[in-house]
This record gives structure tokens, sequence and C-alpha cells, in this order.
């Protein structure tokens, strides 16, 4: 058969797999391959059998070819063909011998190069040394071994910033601290042209930072455009700039904006289940049960393998206060996907409610083992000690949070009331103004509480006149609060302030009167 003959038959090749017409793929480049031999040919058959899902005969033809020992793309596609067949020891020795270290450097033995480029290959392509850093770190995790795959996901990343998958792993799993989220960042090397990438990227991370750090953040990206046939196009309206925005102001506390927010996101697009997911954590904290209902049966319609699904059912239960049974959706949410953090979270939540502490313990200890650059299992275990007035344990898992995400005022929050609860009013009172520091927004009514605790400890140490300021600045927040006026006027009666003190005295009846 002539070149031209076999030229147009690749072509078929290529506009079947194109079609999403994998019996036709297979049959003309088994063919092809028949006809010339040609490495390049042969790859292109193995890869219309994997497509197709014929994972052990793609298998079979590339170690047969001899090739995959010599080229890191056949290698790399017949360890692909060995992760669909979970056979995860044999793929990571079709990947061959590697080292990689904490900071995800690698160093592997140069036995195999990329000799047989694909005739179709694109201008720009994702690091081939990349991509199988990234299927070693899938393998590490499926065998249940973390540390390895959180330094071959970095090393990936660091092979070429452009595989997204290696950072999301990272980030969706918290394998990282917030340090080390931010330092690996700043060691990738981007292209002058891939500066938005980084932007972008550094909006995917915890958003801890001031509130002008972070915004300045998404105008940046808001701002980023291309001209296209004569008419700027820009990434303001982006589903995912939208959905790192809506998971900030969820972070803050802003839960109306955030559920406004990703109401109007899913109207877009429905299915953008990042954005979903922080809906729910939305509905939750507004205690919009029905929202949570009618989200949940689209979720197991849709997607009933998937752990999310399971876990918005958990939410709605837990919402309506039927915590037994929400307890049996997050349990199936984690059986589903042993590596998806808010079920083990709700799990253990959903334990705590009703105080049942050591079974919200080992869910939180299991969540702090799975996800070690998540800070949230070790604040909850030690809400758990003071629960029990455990004070000291408390502190040590608040300290352990701390170390892990330096910068969440909430561990401030709860380190400054255990200080409170052992007497140690100064030190609370430290806790509580690094508070007002963390913040990443301007004070909201959630953040009242914070400022009531603050009050009490300068009641305690006598400072007085800071007390009625804060309790003024509490009060602006939220004029519903009970305590709040009665510790107003209580602090008056310690001054000797009579008049002022019945005022609040009263006032505090009159609001336990219209409620």
């Amino acid at each position: 058969m002539r070149e031209e003959e076999i030229e147009k038959l690749r072509g078929v090749v290529r506009d079947c797999v194109s079609k999403h017409l994998y019996s036709s793929a297979i049959f003309f480049a088994d063919k092809v391959a028949a006809f010339t031999s040609d490495p390049a040919d042969i790859y292109m058959q193995a890869q219309a059998l994997f497509l197709g899902r014929h994972y052990r005969r793609a298998f079979h033809l590339l170690n047969a070819s001899q090739i995959v020992l010599r080229d890191l793309r056949f290698r790399y596609l017949a360890a692909k063909c060995l992760e669909e067949l979970k056979e995860w020891d044999q793929c990571l020795l079709m990947l061959g011998d590697a080292k990689v270290d904490e900071h995800g450097n690698v160093n592997i033995t140069k036995d195999c190069s990329v000799m047989y480029l694909d005739k179709d290959g694109e201008d720009r392509e994702i690091n081939i040394s990349s991509a199988i850093c990234f299927l070693r770190g899938k393998a590490y995790e499926a065998l249940e071994n973390r540390a390895q795959a959180r330094q071959w996901y970095k090393a990936a990343v660091k092979a070429d910033p452009l595989c997204y998958e290696a950072l999301e792993r990272l980030i969706e799993n918290h394998m990282l601290t917030c340090e080390e989220e931010t330092s690996l960042l700043s060691s990738l090397q981007f292209a002058p042209e891939d500066g938005w990438i980084s932007s972008f990227y550094s909006c995917l991370i915890k958003k801890y930072d001031k509130e002008n750090v972070v915004e300045a953040k998404f105008r940046e990206l808001e701002q980023e455009g291309c001209n296209i046939k004569s008419s700027e196009q820009s990434l303001a309206n982006n589903t995912d700039l939208l959905a790192c925005k809506a998971e900030y102001y969820h972070q803050c506390g802003e839960y109306q904006k955030c559920f406004e927010l990703t109401s109007v996101l899913l109207e877009k697009d429905p299915f953008h289940l990042k954005c979903t997911l922080v809906h729910l954590a939305a509905a939750m904290e507004l205690g919009h049960s029905n929202e949570l209902y009618l989200m949940a049966c689209n979720l197991v319609k849709d997607y009933p393998q998937k752990a999310l699904s399971w876990f918005a059912v958990g939410c709605y239960y837990y919402c309506i206060k039927k915590f037994d049974q929400a307890r049996r959706y997050f349990s199936k949410a984690t059986n589903l996907d042993g590596t998806f953090p808010p079920a083990w979270i709700g799990y253990g939540n959903a334990y705590a409610a009703q105080e049942e502490g050591d079974q919200a313990m080992s869910a939180y200890r299991t969540a702090a083992r799975l996800f070690p650059g998540c800070h949230l299992p070790a604040l909850y275990i030690g809400m758990e000690y003071m629960r029990t007035h455990s004070f000291k344990l408390a502190e040590q898992f608040f300290m352990q949070a701390k170390t892990v995400c330096p910068s969440d005022p909430h561990v401030y929050n709860e380190l400054g009331v255990v200080a409170h609860h052992m007497k140690e009013y100064k030190k609370a009172v430290r806790w509580f103004e690094k508070i007002l520091a963390h913040i990443p927004s301007s004070l909201s009514e959630m953040w009242e509480p914070t400022v009531v605790n603050l009050v009490h400890s300068l009641r305690k140490l006598k400072r007085y006149h800071e007390a009625i300021t804060y309790y003024e600045k509490a009060l602006a927040l939220s004029t519903r609060s009970l305590s709040t006026y009665a510790g107003l006027a209580y602090t008056y009666h310690l001054q000797d302030n009579f008049i002022a003190a019945i005022t609040y005295y009263h006032k505090m009846i009159s609001s336990a009167q219209k409620c």
C-alpha cells in the first residue's frame, strides 16, 4: 500500500477517535500497524485500544513490542493500562525506578526517552515526565502511601506547572499546609505568557490572607483577557473563578453572599461539582433544608457513585437534626471515596452533635491522618476535649491546628476560649486580639461572639473601659444578644455606674420578652 493511502487511514483513525467511534478506530489502527510496523502506528493502535477500554489487549500489545522499555510514551501508556486494571504495584514497576525528595525533586535513571512522537502531536504538550510523576502519585495514593503520593504530586507540578491534575490532588486532598502550598507555588517556573495561570493557582489554595490581598488577586484575574475577533474576552464570568470566590466568601463567614453567588453559578453550570460542594456548605450554614433536599435528590440521580451525592443527603439530614440518618449517609460517602474530606468531617460532627465523643474523635483522627494539610480535624478534636473540660489537651490540639494553618481566625478564637476557661485571661486577650488581625474581611455578625469573648476576658482583668468599648462594638454587630446586654450592664455595675447598668438590664429584659 502506498504511503499516501496509509496516511489517509491514519487520518481515519484520528477522526474515529475524535468522534468516539472506538471500535472503528481499533479496526483501522490495527491494519495501519500491520502494513507499516512503525512504532508510532503501534502506539496509535494501543491508544485506540485504551480508549475502547481494552486495557489488557493494549498492555499486551505495548509489552510485546519491546519498545516499551526504550520510550517513555510507550511505558506511560502501558502503566495507564495497569492503572485502569487497578494493578498498582505492577504500574509502579512499569514506570521504572526513581526517587523523589520531600521538595518534589526527582532522581531518575535516564534509561529511556521519547523516541516515537505522535504524528499529530500538538505544538505545546504537557511534559511526559510530569505525567509519569502524577501517575506514580496516584499509584502510591491507591496503595495508601500518602507521604510518597504527596511528594510525587509535587514533582509532577514542578516538572510542568500545566499539570493541573497534580495540583488539584494536593489541594483537594489537603496534602499540604498553608505554608507548603504557598512555597510550592512560588517554586514553579511558568513561561512568560502563563502569568495568569500562576495567579489562578494562587486563588485555588487556602485563602486566609487579608481581604485586600485576596480581592486584588480576583480583580487581576477578572481583568485578564485576550482579543478574539476584535472583542475583548476576560475571565470575569469564568465558572472556576466564581467558584473560588464563593469558597472565599464561605471561608469569611459571608454565607448569604456565598449562597447567592453559587445559586447564580449553578444556574449557568448546574453540574459544576466544586461549586456544588460550596453551595451545600452555604445552605447548611443558612439552614436551607429544602435546597439541600432538592440538591441531594438531583445529585443521587445524576451521580449515584460519587461521594458528593451521598454527602449531600447527609447534609440534609444533619440540617433537620436527624443525626443518625446523617451519619449513615456520611459513612456511605466515605466508603465510596475515602479521600473525600467533607464526609469525614461531617461524620464526626454528626456524632459530636449527639455528644458521642469517642466516635466523633475516631472520625476526626481518621481525617487528621488522611488529610495532613487540613487543620479542621485537629480543631474539632480540641473542641471535643474542651466540651469535656480537658482544657490542656484541647489547647494542644488547637496549637496543632495553628501549626497546620497559622492564619485561620477560628483557631485563635478557640485558643482564646480555652485560655479563658483556664483563667489565663491575659493570654486569652492576646488570642482574641489576634483574631481581629487575621479576620480576612470586616467584622460581621458571625464574629459577635468572639468580640463578646474578648470583652469577658477584659472584664476579668478589670479593664472596664476597654470592655465597654468592645461591648458596644458587639451590639453594633448584633442587637439580639441577651448576654451582651447583660455583660454590658454588669460592667457598668462593677464601675458603680448604676444608672447605665439599670438601663442595660432593662434592655436585656425587653429583648428577652421580644424573643
